[in-house]
């Protein structure tokens, strides 16, 4: 996967916004304004912060040798993952899912249902 292809991959989660608060080398993917994703393109290999349930942290830093504690973010919840090739696309795309969905079960009702407004699409108007 190029990094062009994430990007776009991570842009395409409703309700998804790529920022740069923390300089142009890290882009920053939030939903609703929570952060789901950080991928420092410029690193050698790129790499990508995500959310983890506290219960498959441990596990995916013990199957992918390229998943580790993520720096500068809470080590029970986030994972760092470098995109050397190493974790199948499949199984890397299902990281960043599950990091967009742990975010979006994290906001306030109001705000998923500012989320769920998003992905209705209007009713087309009947012309008679």
């Amino acid at each position: 996967m190029t990094l062009d292809e994430l990007k776009r991959y991570l842009r395409s989660r409703t309700g998804s916004t790529e920022e740069s608060p923390f300089g142009p080398e890290h882009l920053v993917y939030k939903v609703m304004g929570k952060i789901f994703a950080v991928v420092a393109w410029d690193e050698e290999p790129v790499t990508m912060s995500l959310k983890c349930d506290p219960e498959g942290v441990e596990v995916l830093r013990k199957v992918f040798r390229a998943v580790t504690p993520a720096p500068y973010f809470d080590k029970r919840h986030w994972n760092l993952v470098a995109l050397d090739g190493s974790v199948p696309e499949p199984e890397l795309l299902a990281m960043v899912d599950d990091s967009y969905e742990l975010v979006v079960a994290g906001l306030t009702r109001a705000r998923r249902e500012e989320l769920r407004l998003l992905t209705q699409v209007a009713p087309r108007s009947r012309t008679t």
